[in-house]
């Protein structure tokens, strides 16, 4: 587990795996591209991540997912969670508010993973 100063706690900030088209994936490899694959199998999350990708500043605060989404709080707090613990986002608390960017590297791993 990683925690940054200031920030919310970053899990699954580990390297990923190997590409699945270069060798045999190992049970630990196999768990970790798993687990990033499955925080991206979700539509909503997949929004999330477009959401910040387009974003200006390259960041969002977690309130101003709501109306895009369409979604309640608590459920974007939920996903937003999940992509935390695989390492895709980052959060940074500031006040009563967190805002979230995407970690470029860790989506870059997960593409490299599965490409070639």
């Amino acid at each position: 587990m990683e925690k940054r100063t200031g920030s919310i706690e970053l899990t699954g900030a580990v390297e990923c795996c190997p590409s699945v088209l270069a060798a045999p994936l190992d049970l630990t490899e196999s768990a970790e591209l798993a687990k990033g694959c499955s925080a991206l199998a979700d539509p909503v999350r997949l929004r999330v991540l477009s959401l910040l990708a387009a974003a200006p500043a390259g960041e969002v605060c977690v309130c101003d997912f709501v109306e895009p989404l369409g979604k309640s709080q608590p459920t974007i707090s939920h996903h937003l969670k999940i992509l935390s613990e695989t390492g895709l986002v980052q959060g940074d608390r500031r006040g009563r508010w967190v805002w979230y960017s995407i970690n470029r590297q860790r989506l870059a791993e997960l593409r490299a993973a599965i490409g070639t």
